[in-house]
């Protein structure tokens, strides 16, 4: 009989959805376990075989879990906010909510038909009023409180405005702006609530700020780093520059020693960590106030311009300084003579992302100022430059330039002709390039001349601490997060504006129990004609009818950063999740999901769960104890060859074989690979595919098109997606999963390849044939397993078990064929076989799994929640050893003894053996060699 996986899989999957298989609820008498993965945006396009990867692998986590007695939390949601649905909507008119509901609604039939073990019940989507109502509550809770550094941890603002009263700031060691001024307690208690409002900002751990942004004038939002690609927008290829807005920031800043620190707790990728702390870039050194040169500046201009530098000891060598060119001193540092070529290149870097200015290493650009800053250490004048390579929203914005010591700053020195000072004896060949040793004595160096390094950064130091005019200091990389996006389909954030004195707006939270604060309804989607974002548009859209609500949205990491804890009590509608839930739970033990997000979602959900613990309101510093990144799943496109002579109105397209297109002109194009076929194009099939291409024309060979192959990302436009539905539609959900793990090691990318899932589809097939015969009888017998038998099996179990608590997916699926091929081979049909074989199974092929489970005399459904099989060692011992018999060096014979017979006995029985009898001839043997377990040498 053959296997119906059609009928088989919809069967089980329609009772796991009556029977709520999957739902999982609080059990104190199981170990817990959560395997999550990072929830989807749901794009119109649905799921292509790319997608599935990491879901198939962590639902066989959860399954095999199930089977060892823990109690799993395995949820599904949707990150349902997202700029794709907006643009839509701004093209057609229609709701985000409408084609987001709709393209959800594809995904679920989508994953449930592959097989996953979900608990739906707790699904969220982070465009639901009920679910963002908690982001919201967050984000107030964050505006709320503040960063002590005595506490190391966050602390309510109520507090601190208590000590203001009392002491003023004098004893606050608490993370706020560099600009915060020192005040007594009578100057707070003296000051206008708008002037006390304003100062708390600088303490909030939320806050509006002017921030240097991506603005895509074209999409009307702003955009992160790793949304552009190329100085244009990564959706649509828009252009970016760079622009000064008021936006909300989010104080991660305040968490980075923590950042750093936690990541020696997690069990996550060497490279990934490294990432982190790379973003952060946490950096030990000094702070430099270098006074400008009042002759050429104008009336404006800063007294100081300060600088942060690792290499203190090198300040003698400073031939220049560089200032970021969106620099707000650039206007009052510039000279008349200087102001057009400035104008021009500010104009220039405007255009360009950081991205592209911090990754340029080998073009030089500049302009200079007109400007001098006074080195504080030798009285010397420094020209004041500006450069792309210098951020104004990293660290202060300005850097001292050092040609001898820094590759960067000694190309810039020569692109300009500065001097190039050397500082150091062991200094070589600084004519030729940078040379930043640290060994050596200090020369040229004034008050540190013939001191080491250690002596000359702490001398230097000391100095610029006694005079007022520096400090050591530690500084990151990591800046504060934007929060805003002009756009519509994001959160409302829950604030509105009061105007003070003077039209100062200052931001106030609405009452919690006003949330959630949903998105208004507008004619459009579009910014304002006077350029506000489009919430703009609501009309008599205010706070209690009077104040202005906050136009931007929250950002697309927003709802992601706290969506593990939901699940865990996804309809409780009194708080984000119960205690005793977040409690029982406490954190996800795996978590699966894509590298890219690596300085995006997974470095912002560690800030917000970090700031939930300081509430109290979590157990876990890390919210993900294990991290694994699933490569990606390439696309093998195929092409075909069209000559280039039949091109033309009124011509036939001609395309030649791939095996012969070097004969001819030819254009290569993209065909779909779905009508495509072990490289063999259905030429039906591609006439119908294309209206241009009805009336083709081919040049084959040997009655053949060949197409040609090439690996590259899947994707739309280059006709290489394959869709899911047709696997599972064609061979079944069991073949797809199966087919998806023996690709090769998750971690790795790896192409696809339709035609090798014909290998998995056989395997299932040969699986079924196990338990009938030829002629459609079962032929499973309740009988006692021989010692071959049981030694498949548990050499089977104690691999599958050793590579799942590894997770090395691939290798199991090997070692399932090996299994079900040597049973076969014994014509085995034991059921206490092959029940422990179906439950080894099931985590990868969960439909054949159910069916097989009921045949044996299960009841429906309990195969989820069995035993894993328990592997006994002993069983993989061998009884008898065959040992070979060699006679003066050559093998005569093989005689099977028991592997604990003495050599004495095993000695007997060779001489009394037939075979080697005959070769003795009736002589003695001078000497009988035993070599346990190996061989028996006859020496006559």
């Amino acid at each position: 009989m053959e296997y119906n996986f059609k009928e088989t899989e919809q069967k089980w999957r329609k009772f796991w959805e009556d029977n709520q298989t999957y739902k999982t609820e609080i059990d104190h008498a199981k170990p817990k376990y959560y395997v999550l993965d990072m929830f989807p945006y749901p794009s119109g396009a649905g799921l292509h075989v790319g997608h599935p990867l990491g879901y198939i692998a962590s639902d066989i986590i959860a399954r095999y879990k199930r089977l060892k007695g823990f109690n799993v939390l395995h949820p599904m949601g949707f990150d349902s906010f997202g700029l794709p649905a907006e643009q839509y909507a701004i093209q057609t008119g229609q709701h985000p909510a409408i084609t987001t509901e709709e393209n959800i609604t594809t995904y679920i039939r989508q994953l449930k038909q592959i097989g996953f073990s979900y608990d739906w019940s707790r699904e969220v989507r982070t465009s639901d009023a009920k679910y963002y109502k908690w982001t919201q509550w967050i984000f107030m809770q964050l505006f709320k409180h503040y960063y002590d550094k005595d506490a190391n941890k966050a602390l309510p603002i109520a507090s601190l405005v208590e000590r203001f009263a009392v002491s003023g700031n004098k004893d606050i060691n608490a993370v706020c702006d560099e600009d915060t001024p020192n005040f007594t307690a009578e100057e707070w208690n003296g000051m206008s609530e708008q002037e006390q409002q304003t100062l708390l900002l600088k303490f909030r751990l939320t806050f509006p700020d002017d921030s240097v942004v991506n603005w895509c004038p074209a999409l009307g939002t702003v955009l992160a780093n790793d949304e552009i690609k190329d100085g244009v927008s990564e959706r649509g290829g828009y252009p970016v520059e760079q622009k000064k807005m008021k936006q909300w920031a989010m104080r991660i800043t305040a968490y980075a020693d923590r950042l750093i620190d936690g990541l020696n707790e997690v069990d996550w990728s060497d490279a990934l960590k490294e990432q982190q702390r790379n973003w952060i870039g946490r950096s030990t050194g000094a702070s430099v106030k270098f006074k400008v040169d009042a002759s050429t500046v104008q009336e404006n201009a800063p007294e100081f311009i300060e600088v942060f530098t690792t290499r203190v000891d090198t300040i003698y060598g400073v031939s220049f300084m560089v200032i970021a060119p969106e620099h707000e001193y650039v206007p009052f540092l510039t000279t008349a003579a200087q102001k057009s070529t400035v104008d021009e290149y500010v104009k220039w870097v405007a255009s360009r992302t950081e991205l592209d200015r911090m990754s340029e290493v080998k073009k030089v650009t500049g302009a200079f100022t007109g400007s001098y800053v006074i080195n504080p250490f030798n009285d010397e004048k420094v020209p004041i430059f500006l450069a792309d390579y210098v951020l104004a929203g990293y660290g202060t914005g300005a850097v001292m330039g050092v040609p001898s010591g820094d590759q960067r700053d000694w190309n810039f020195a020569k692109y300009f002709d500065l001097p190039i000072v050397p500082i150091l004896d062991a200094q070589k060949d600084i004519e030729e390039q940078a040379d930043n040793t640290k060994e050596g004595k200090y020369i040229n160096s004034g008050i540190i001349d013939g001191m080491g390094y250690k002596e000359a950064t702490a001398t230097l130091t000391k100095w610029l601490e006694e005079r007022g005019i520096g400090k050591g200091k530690i500084q990151y990389r990591l800046r504060n997060a934007v929060f805003s996006r002009q756009r519509y389909w994001g959160e409302p954030v829950p604030a509105y504006f009061k105007n003070g004195s003077g039209d100062v707006s200052l931001p106030y939270l609405i009452e919690e129990s006003e949330l959630p604060l949903e998105l208004p309804v507008i004619d459009k989607y579009l910014p304002t004609e006077t350029g506000e974002p489009p919430l703009g548009r609501a009309e008599g859209w205010k706070y209690k009818g009077e104040y202005e609500y906050e136009l931007s949205t929250m950002p697309g990491w927003a709802g992601s950063s706290w969506y593990w804890y939901r699940y865990m009590d996804a309809q409780n509608e009194q708080e984000f999740a119960s205690q005793e839930a977040i409690n029982y739970w406490k954190a996800v033990d795996l978590y699966l999901g894509g590298s890219e997000h690596a300085t995006g979602h997974l470095l912002y959900s560690r800030f917000w769960n970090k700031f939930l613990k300081d509430l109290g309101l979590v157990p876990e510093e890390e919210f993900a104890k294990k991290l694994i990144n699933q490569g990606m799943i390439q696309g093998r496109s195929n092409f075909v060859y069209r000559v280039k002579s039949s091109v033309g109105e009124g011509k036939n397209p001609v395309f030649v074989s791939f095996g012969l297109k070097e004969q001819y002109e030819t254009t290569p194009i993209h065909v779909d690979v779905n009508i495509v076929s072990n490289d063999v194009l259905d030429l039906n099939a591609f006439k119908n595919w294309r209206s241009d291409f009805e009336n083709a024309e081919f040049i084959l060979e040997d009655g053949k098109y060949i197409c040609g192959v090439e690996v590259e990302k899947m994707s739309k436009s280059k006709y290489n997606v394959v869709n899911p539905d047709v696997l599972v539609d064609k061979v079944g959900a069991d073949t797809l999963r199966l087919y998806e793990m023996f690709l090769g090691p998750l971690e790795q990318a790896k192409p696809w390849n339709t035609n090798g899932i014909d290998g998995s589809f056989r395997f299932i097939k040969k699986v079924w044939r196990l338990f009938y015969d030829d002629l459609g009888n079962f032929k499973v017998k309740d009988e006692t397993p021989t010692p071959a038998e049981l030694k498949v099996l548990h050499t089977c179990i104690k691999k599958v078990e050793e590579d799942l608590e590894r997770y090395s997916f691939n290798t199991v699926v090997s070692t399932l064929m090996i299994c079900v091929n040597d049973l076969g081979s014994l014509k085995c049909a034991k059921k206490a076989i092959l029940q422990e074989l179906v439950i080894l199974m099931s985590p990868y092929t969960p439909h054949i799994a159910e069916e097989l489970w009921v045949l044996l005399g299960n009841e429906a459904g309990t195969i989820s929640y069995a035993t894993f099989p328990k592997f006994n060692a002993s069983l993989l011992v061998e009884a008898n050893f065959d040992y070979p018999i060699s006679i003066n060096g050559k093998v005569r014979a093989n005689i099977s003894f028991p592997t604990d017979a003495i050599p004495a006995d095993i000695e007997a029985g060779v001489l009394a053996n037939e075979v080697v009898q005959k070769w003795l001839e009736g002589k003695a043997p001078k000497k009988v060699i035993v070599v346990p377990k190996r061989i028996v040498n006859v020496v006559l």
